[in-house]
């Protein structure tokens, strides 16, 4: 099969399972699109608002292992083709993001990055989700999260993508598969632009939003210029 072939076809594998969108998938399923609701965000934090933390919880373990599974599964498929396993990720990252059956309106990726940091390395994964939760709950915004990941992901690969899983898939290391994965890091910051002009200007709902009663989610939500009603009623 031609390089090129294999290249197109290693992309395409990559982004169209980053398409699967649980999220999406559970508010069809009970009538509504959730990108209409709440945040607008097709992802597991936006689900957790309008759906409980069950669907939001499982949400994000699917959107994990789906990245970590095509990471793992491309060099078996395509196992001639140098970086397949870092092209799939990458691609199912802007799947995630830009779903075609969804008119390219998707989540904003921060579990399918998890899924690229637990497939280069499953220590590294706890070692970075243990970090970013001590950072959410000082920072108590929930964007940090995926702004300092992508951030970190590709300098994280040079230096641990040549440890642990060459004995599951042979990662190739080096810079040239950290900038692969930079492209799809870029992605994820370009989707958070919106989110830190909310933290300039003070209108980004806080992390502990999510555990608040009523009244506090209530003065919360007065904070940022909406109510109760809003993560219930689609937007028009």
């Amino acid at each position: 099969m031609p390089l090129v072939l294999k290249v197109i076809l290693c992309i395409l594998f990559g982004y169209v399972i980053g398409t699967i969108n649980p999220t999406y998938i559970i508010g069809r399923l009970r009538g509504f699109d959730i990108r209409r609701r709440g945040s607008g965000n097709a992802g597991a934090s936006n689900a957790i608002i309008i759906m409980g933390k069950a669907v939001g919880i499982l949400s994000a373990i699917f959107d994990i292992l789906k990245a970590s599974a095509v990471m793992w599964l491309a060099p078996v498929i395509f196992a001639d083709l140098p970086f397949a396993a870092e092209i799939a990720g990458a691609c199912a990252i802007a799947g995630h993001i830009f779903p075609f059956h969804m008119g390219f309106k998707g989540g904003k990726g921060l579990a399918c990055l998890g899924g690229v940091l637990l497939a280069i390395d499953p220590r590294l994964f706890l070692i970075v989700l243990t970090a970013e939760i001590v950072l959410v709950l000082i920072v108590d915004y929930i964007c940090i999260v995926p702004i300092t990941a992508s951030i970190l992901t590709p300098f994280l690969y040079v230096f641990f993508g040549k440890n642990y899983l060459d004995l599951l898939w042979r990662a190739e290391g080096g810079w040239w598969g950290a900038a692969i994965l930079g492209v799809a890091s870029l992605i994820i910051l370009s989707r958070h632009i919106q989110n830190i002009k909310r933290i300039r200007n003070g209108t980004e709902l806080h992390f502990s939003y999510l555990w608040k009663k009523d009244k506090a989610q209530t003065d919360e939500l007065a904070r940022i210029g909406k109510t109760l009603e809003d993560k219930n009623i689609d937007s028009k």
